[in-house]
């Protein structure tokens, strides 16, 4: 299954987040196995912190 990920959602963890593209790799990796949203992969996976997760949502629904 393939995942669609917003491509300004990448831009944001990268750019503003500062999230390793290797980490966002792993992520998509896992989320091709077990689909759920990218952020909560993320933190799941102790990529992202709690208080990184919020910022993430709040991005979303803002844009």
């Amino acid at each position: 299954m393939t995942v669609s990920v917003q491509p300004n959602l990448i831009q944001f963890l990268q750019d503003d987040l500062a999230i390793s593209s290797a980490s966002i790799k792993v992520a998509l990796k896992h989320s091709e196995q077990d689909p759920g949203p990218l952020p909560m992969i993320l933190w799941q996976y102790g990529l992202v912190t709690l208080e990184q997760l919020e910022q993430i949502y709040d991005w979303m629904e803002a844009a």
